[in-house]
């Protein structure tokens, strides 16, 4: 029998919806151990309500706010063969699910803001934070592995991290690379004249370029105050329209949001009209559509 959601779009598979989830937890600084295991329980609660696709937040084993970079050090980890991202990768394979999580990483004298990619296989890839914020400078190296995008079953799976997200040219090359999900481990701080109960400017960014994109965007924030520092919390997921599908989530309480995620329906909804696409309208003669990246354009 034909699926009726199917429409007329005969020529297509019809998909059926996914459900991602962003998990917003409260980490300790410096308690590693502690912090997979809250960790390992909500990924547990998200995968039984049926998450395919799950997000921990930035930095999500080790806390934020490092007081030296001896302390960042030591509690770093190489990637993916670190207890922590050993963890997490059994984990995603015994829940057949795939995991995107913020990261102290390691690499020889070198560190580096993460985030691990794991799914229902094994281990899929590292992104390393491409701009870094704050006293993030004193610590960590900027990213040197580019803009990845992951081939899944769920789709075309790419992340960003944090302040990566104030730079539109992260979510378009996502996207021009054929990206359908974008995972954002994050640790939002306030930023100059936000109020704790008005809009967050981040918000505004991930869903200016959900809808500029054509990309569901999923950001996982954390919750608390560390060493002086707040986070906003208030995690969200916004869809490949730029609607919020799910969230804000609380500023103050650990939390699991969950959204129905749809690749057809995503990828359709690019077209906006019968003249309209928003990627395939970009101006190449005006403008490298790639922004003289190199990548290649898989845009659909």
């Amino acid at each position: 029998m034909n699926n009726p959601s199917a429409g007329h779009d005969t020529g297509m598979p019809a998909y059926p919806d996914t459900l991602i989830a962003c998990v917003q937890t409260h980490p300790v600084m410096g308690d590693v151990a502690a912090n997979l295991a809250r960790s390992t329980a909500l990924i547990e609660e998200a995968a039984a309500r049926g998450a395919k696709l799950v997000v921990l937040p930035e930095l999500a084993n080790t806390g934020y706010m490092f007081a030296s970079r001896d302390e960042a050090h030591a509690l770093a980890e190489p990637v993916p063969t670190g207890p922590s991202s050993q963890a997490w990768i059994a984990l995603a394979q015994r829940l057949g699910i795939f995991l995107v999580a913020g990261i102290t990483e390691r690499d020889g004298d070198k560190l580096y803001n993460a985030a691990i990619v794991a799914g229902p296989r094994g281990y899929l890839g590292t992104y390393r934070k491409l701009h870094l914020w704050g006293d993030e400078n004193l610590f960590f190296e900027a990213g040197n592995l580019g803009l990845p995008v992951f081939d899944t079953e769920i789709g075309k799976l790419a992340v960003a991290i944090c302040y990566d997200g104030w730079f539109p040219e992260v979510f378009r090359l996502q996207a021009m690379q054929g990206a359908d999900i974008v995972a954002v481990p994050t640790n939002w701080v306030p930023m100059p004249g936000q109020t704790p109960d008005g809009p967050a400017m981040a918000h505004s960014l991930a869903i200016a370029a959900a809808h500029s994109n054509g990309l569901t965007i999923a950001c996982a924030d954390r919750v608390g105050v560390e060493r002086g520092q707040p986070f906003v919390g208030r995690s969200l997921i916004a869809g490949s329209q730029g609607w919020v599908v799910a969230g804000p989530a609380s500023h103050d309480q650990e939390e699991i949001l969950i959204a129905a995620v749809n690749l057809k329906k995503a990828r359709h909804g690019r077209q906006l009209n019968a003249f309209n696409h928003v990627l395939r309208d970009r101006r190449g003669d005006v403008y490298d559509p790639m922004l003289g990246s190199g990548y290649p354009r898989l845009a659909r």
